[in-house]
């Protein structure tokens, strides 16, 4: 096999990855060579040291250690007796629509028309529909780096292209007006994705910020996907939603994160309005709709408020214990994270590529994070992320772990 490994037994580019059953018969199509999901791939690699009886501390996949919440479990049991559990409308179920409505009011004090909501099969669904609903083959689109890295492999699946800008710590890794303008400028952009909180980063753009962007696209004719996956997972101060400065904003969000339901893949979406059925048809062709049994669990989660401020109260608790944790390790240059359950390390003065540290600490000390390569192909090699999603005894354990890793080097 030929091709540059990714540090950790994996291949980082797809032609590499299947060049043997290319040799034997028909080729894939070109838009199928795309990179590694890197951070399943560290999961991968994880997972087969706990089939072999390692305990491993997962701080690589950005899942909460826990399960869906209980009030989205009952509905689910209760829908099993009386639901056969069929095609719902491809929008969604008309109450879970409703019910996300409702949310924008109390959450963020914006009215939102229950028609305008589009249930999705995870955020990931609504991705793929908001670039093909948005764009045209060819275009450009701006994606903060670093970022999550799914974005721009979508993004080249579909022909199109993705315009990396760069960012920095100073910033805390948000774009601003002047790089949106600048990147326009030079190769006609038809859209911006950002997200805040943001992966891998988990800094977030403040309101103020967040308007200008949101007025700089108006200005320059493009669409703005605003991607709010993580909003309720925040520990100064309440994310924004884009929707409070534009009626144009594509909102994507999800169950995944604050609503810890990864797997139950359902999400949303919030189109203008004479956007609906364009993606109403798309829905249907590409999806038919999301899962029944997860749109039903997902209106039993908005009842389990408080179960999931625990949870966010536990991530809160295992920032504060990295932050305090980490440079003892040697990682001690991080921008705080205003939300998700990130923090996003420069190694530069450990004086190891990030893979190459990704797997030395896997090996070493049990403990699987993921190096920045897979969020920033330019500058990724000097950054290690942590995800801090796991229990507060996991993630204590982790940092006693690297602490006396760091220690023995």
């Amino acid at each position: 096999m030929v091709g540059e490994t990714n540090g950790l037994g994996c291949m980082t580019n797809a032609n590499a990855d299947d060049e043997p059953a290319i040799q034997r018969g028909k080729a894939a199509a070109a838009r199928s060579a795309i990179d590694s999901f890197i951070v399943m791939d560290v999961m991968r690699a994880a997972s087969a040291k706990e089939r072999a009886g390692q305990r491993i501390i997962h701080m690589e996949v950005g899942q909460p250690g826990t399960a869906a919440p209980q009030a989205a479990l009952d509905a689910l049991r209760c829908a099993l007796d009386t639901d056969n559990l069929g095609y719902t409308l491809a929008l969604g179920m008309d109450p879970l629509r409703e019910r996300i409505a409702r949310h924008y009011l109390e959450t963020y004090g914006v009215e939102v028309a229950p028609d305008r909501v589009i249930v999705t099969s995870g955020s990931s669904g609504a991705f793929i529909l908001a670039f093909i609903g948005l764009f045209d083959s060819g275009s450009q689109v701006a994606l903060p780096s670093p970022g999550y890295p799914c974005y721009r492999q979508i993004l080249k699946t579909l022909d199109l292209t993705p315009q990396l800008i760069e960012t920095s710590g100073a910033d805390r890794w948000m774009p601003m007006p002047q790089s949106l303008r600048a990147s326009h400028d030079a190769t006609d952009l038809s859209g911006l994705l950002v997200a805040s909180p943001a992966n891998p980063t988990g800094t977030m753009l403040q309101p103020a910020r967040l308007k200008e962007l949101c007025e700089a696209c108006e200005k320059m004719g493009l669409w703005f996907i605003s991607d709010e996956i993580y909003h309720g997972l925040t520990y100064e101060a309440p994310a924004a939603t884009a929707l409070s400065y534009s009626d144009d904003a594509i909102v994507i969000n999800s169950f995944s994160k604050y609503f810890s339901m990864t797997g139950w893949r359902v999400g949303w979406m919030i189109v203008p309005d004479r956007l609906v059925r364009i993606f109403e048809r798309l829905v249907q062709n590409l999806f038919i709709c999301a899962p029944a049994a997860s749109q039903i669990a997902a209106l039993g989660a908005f009842e389990a408020i408080d179960e999931l401020e625990a949870n966010k109260a536990t991530y809160a608790r295992n920032r504060d214990l990295l932050l305090h944790e980490l440079p003892k390790a040697g990682f001690d240059k991080i921008v705080p994270a205003d939300g998700a359950f990130y923090l996003y390390c420069d190694i530069s003065n450990l004086g190891a590529d990030s893979a190459q540290l990704a797997n030395q600490i896997l090996e070493q000390t049990g403990v699987a994070v993921t190096p920045g390569v897979d969020f920033d192909p330019a500058r990724g090699r000097q950054y290690l992320r942590f995800s801090y999603a796991r229990s507060q005894r996991d993630i204590a354990e982790a940092a006693r772990r690297l602490i006396t890793w760091q220690r023995r080097r």
